[in-house]
């Protein structure tokens, strides 16, 4: 999320930070602002609540002269997108400067505390309690105070800073968020992204989890938050600018893919307590309401219909609620048979999908209670919902949703659990919880199978229509995979339930026809493995996704993808990864342009 870029040089900082930010702009982001250290040994600040260009405008009235700076693109999570919420943030007397990507889990714990030993906040972000606690530890020692507040810091962070009383030092630290060192002659970077970097240098020392650097006119020297000496990593870059944006992958669709680990751990940061609780900041719905709701209805549009339909079946398995997943452009032409004790789930990557909208709308004047599980901080439908769930994974600049998908998946487990417990559901609460903490690093290992993907893709890349089939929450999984692999691809693909297969879709099957089946964890998993059977003596292919070590289909299917145990969640999650994965390989096998397939839109903002 976000972009961060440092200078300590002797060339005009002011003029690198915004070149540098500029090449960070591709991330997505709502407000810009830079912070430098004057000749004069004053700070200026400068932020806009819109796009880069329009900081420069606000700088040309009186542009900072320095060679030390830091700047900020910044996609909002805690705080709405405006001004006064912009980076970089300052602590009371405005001497140490903060840039920041990710989320301080604790920050209100932290913020109070701070308040009540006198300190003064101007915004509403996580952000602003890491300058404050830095001033109230610093005693002339600005590293020292540094590394003492990161020591009370819960989350992820990239942080970059500098200290007007320590005029030749610009210190960045990280945790579970990317920040990479540029070192050039005699001048040195601190960036989220090596691409900021390039047209400064090639040479670049990653930063590794809870490590500081500490950049001087010397050097770079690298610590863990205890300051210990810490082993440099140094990389010479051969990668062109473009590449660079896409962290060296070919597509931005892949680079999301890889990082849907991170999208997953971000969907669940601070949302998980050490007993299992969940806690939503931003679900402003009282406690009451929703312990009083007899249904709820999940509304979305194409992947977030498919995530809706998952959402469907957990809060129905874990509240016990009776819940339903709906078209979101179909609710507003049926009789709306919702009202005051009904929950509206509005499931939208971007906020601004027309459809959802509407239908949320339509809710609203049934009186009853409206939740948005969206991307986007201050997106329409954010705004306009009772409460909200944020994904915090990033921007996402490929078309076709991988990584947001995921995190929607999670975030909607998590309400589930969340309802649950206000309906006093416990069954199986603690395996649950467990599954949803061993994603990240289960997804991890799918990816890790990659090259197993790609050459079943190059196998699978000349047939011209494919069926996908599954059960329980296989059933969506299917669903999107045939979406994934027609929208990127063009190839046709359809997806079915493995107890709709003998009602229809059965006819299409012959050797020119494979079926993908999805036979994760579940409870009809057996009725599945019967499915695969009556495809498989109809002579079509089979592409088979099993939990690892299950050699149930071993002699029937005609590949089989082996995924890590898991959950029926988790099993559904792995299996929407693969898949992922599976189509993108088709889809650059066939010469497609998968970051813009052809007639699509990443939001689509009429009906």
């Amino acid at each position: 999320m976000c972009g961060i870029i440092g200078y300590l040089g002797s060339r005009d900082a002011t003029s690198i930070l915004i070149d540098g930010l500029r090449r960070l702009e591709y991330r997505g982001y709502d407000s810009a602002g830079v912070a430098v250290l004057e000749r004069t040994g004053v700070q200026s600040v400068v932020k806009r609540a819109a796009r880069v260009e329009t900081l420069v405008e606000a700088l040309q009235e009186r542009m900072p002269e320095g060679r030390l700076g830091i700047g900020h693109t910044r996609w909002a999570t805690h705080g709405r997108p405006t001004q006064v919420n912009a980076h970089p943030h300052t602590d009371c007397r405005g001497r140490i400067s903060v840039v920041h990507n990710g989320i301080i889990e604790n920050f209100e714990e932290l913020r109070a505390e701070l308040r009540r030993a006198g300190h003064r906040f101007a915004s509403d972000t996580d952000t602003e309690v890491v300058p404050h606690l830095i001033e109230e530890y610093y005693r002339g020692d600005f590293l020292a105070a540094v590394r003492q507040a990161l020591a009370r810091i819960r989350g992820a962070y990239a942080l970059v800073m500098f200290c007007l009383d320590d005029p030749e030092l610009l210190v960045g630290a990280r945790l579970n968020a990317p920040l990479v060192v540029g070192l050039g002659e005699g001048e040195y970077f601190i960036a989220s992204d090596i691409a900021a970097l390039l047209p400064y240098t090639r040479k670049v020392l990653v930063l590794g989890e809870g490590e500081i650097a500490a950049v001087t006119p010397l050097g770079a020297s690298v610590t863990a938050l205890d300051g210990m000496p810490a082993p440099t990593r140094v990389l010479h870059v051969s990668w062109d600018t473009e590449q660079a944006e896409r962290g060296g992958h070919p597509h931005f669709m892949l680079k999301e893919i890889m990082e849907t680990p991170e999208a997953a751990a971000n969907a669940l940061r601070g949302r998980l307590d050490d007993q299992g609780r969940v806690h939503f900041a931003e679900l402003e719905l009282p406690d009451e309401r929703l312990q009083g709701l007899a249904e709820v209805r999940l509304l979305g549009m194409g992947t977030s219909r498919h995530a809706a339909m998952v959402g469907e079946q957990l809060i129905e398995a874990w509240a016990g609620l009776p819940a339903r997943a709906q078209d979101a452009s179909e609710f507003r032409y049926r009789p709306a048979l919702v009202g005051p004790d009904t929950l509206v789930v509005a499931v939208t990557q971007s906020g601004e999908t027309a459809d959802t909208i509407v239908a949320l709308r339509q809710a609203r004047q049934q009186e009853s209670a409206t939740v948005a599980v969206t991307n986007v901080v201050g997106s329409t439908i954010a705004r306009e919902a009772d409460g909200v769930i944020y994904l915090h994974s990033g921007p996402e600049i490929g078309v076709a949703s991988t990584k947001t998908l995921v995190a929607h998946l999670v975030s909607l487990g998590l309400l589930a659990l969340r309802l649950g417990e206000l309906r006093g559901v416990a069954d199986r609460r603690q395996g649950l919880v467990r599954e949803l903490r061993e994603l990240p690093a289960l997804i991890r290992q799918v990816l890790d199978d990659g090259p197993r993907l790609a050459e079943l893709a190059r196998r699978y890349a000349g047939y011209r229509n494919f069926l996908f089939v599954g059960r329980g929450l296989g059933h969506p999984v299917a669903l999107e995979g045939a979406l994934k692999l027609k929208e990127i691809s063009y190839l046709h693909a359809e997806g079915t339930s493995g107890g709709e297969l003998k009602h229809g879709p059965i006819a299409l099957l012959d050797r020119d026809t494979p079926v993908v089946a999805v036979c994760t964890e579940g409870p009809s998993w057996e009725k599945l493995l019967n499915n695969v059977h009556e495809v498989a003596v109809r002579g079509a292919p089979v592409l088979a996704l099993v939990p690892r070590g299950e050699r149930a289909l071993a002699d029937v299917a005609t590949d089989v993808l082996e995924l890590p145990r898991s959950g029926e969640l988790g099993s559904a999650v792995l299996a929407t990864v693969a898949l992922q994965l599976f189509a993108y390989h088709v889809a650059v096998g066939l010469g497609r342009d998968v970051d813009r397939p052809r007639n699509l839109a990443k939001s689509v903002t009429v009906e």
